[in-house]
């Protein structure tokens, strides 16, 4: 099983981590790139020109990468990495994980509100349940997540769940089976590795959106 969410393939090609050393499924890790202007940047679609350079989607391993210069080794160029290079790719995913659980919600693929997650769920069309981490233990507990591996998500804020849905906040929501799930799940996965241990998001914003507090 890969750190994003998934059994890995035979087919699936594998990259080694800069910082810790380790191979495997690029599902699990983040791709950067050496930009016009030397400066590193995180290309979280892959789809920017030029050679790869592969990290674990861990927030400490990014930071070490960028403070110990291990980007301009794997680069062999004097490459510069920022500081806050680890915080941008938090940035990058969170907006990435809220934009596509806003895509299934559009073709009918996610719901939101207790009672449609419940629906879900008894019914056996939820594939994932999604919980915003500052809601209410006591809300969140009478919900049960499907049965099997990576099914629950519970590291959004309920202004960055909302977001998803068109609206300030959201607690529960839930994912169908197939369309837009599996890549939810992978991208959930990746950034879990950049929140704060406590489960607390690292920033109020997301590329410039709010995303509210708990009230």
């Amino acid at each position: 099983m890969t750190r994003g969410g998934r059994d890995k393939s035979r087919d699936e090609p594998e990259r080694k981590c800069i910082a810790s050393g380790e191979t495997g499924s690029k599902t699990g890790l983040v791709r950067f790139v050496v930009g016009p202007d030397g400066q590193i940047v995180p290309d979280i679609l892959e789809r920017l020109p030029g050679r790869g350079i592969w990290v674990s989607a861990d927030r400490d391993l990014v930071t070490k990468a960028a403070k110990k210069g291990l980007f301009a080794r794997a680069a062999r160029a004097p490459v510069k990495a920022p500081e806050d290079l680890a915080d941008t790719v938090h940035d990058l995913l969170t907006r990435r994980v809220i934009e596509l659980i806003s895509l299934a919600r559009k073709s009918g693929d996610a719901v939101t509100g207790y009672e449609k997650v419940k629906e879900w769920l008894v019914k056996g069309t939820a594939r994932v349940l999604i919980q915003a981490e500052d809601g209410s233990e006591r809300g969140k507990s009478k919900l049960r997540p499907p049965e099997g591996k990576n099914t629950l998500i519970s590291w959004l804020s309920a202004g960055e769940l909302g977001l998803a849905f068109g609206r300030e906040r959201a607690i529960h929501a839930a994912l169908a089976a197939g369309g837009l799930s599996p890549r939810i799940v992978e991208e959930a996965a990746r950034l879990s590795g950049f929140r704060a241990p406590s489960g607390e998001p690292d920033a109020e914003h997301v590329g410039g959106i709010s995303a509210g507090k708990d009230m």
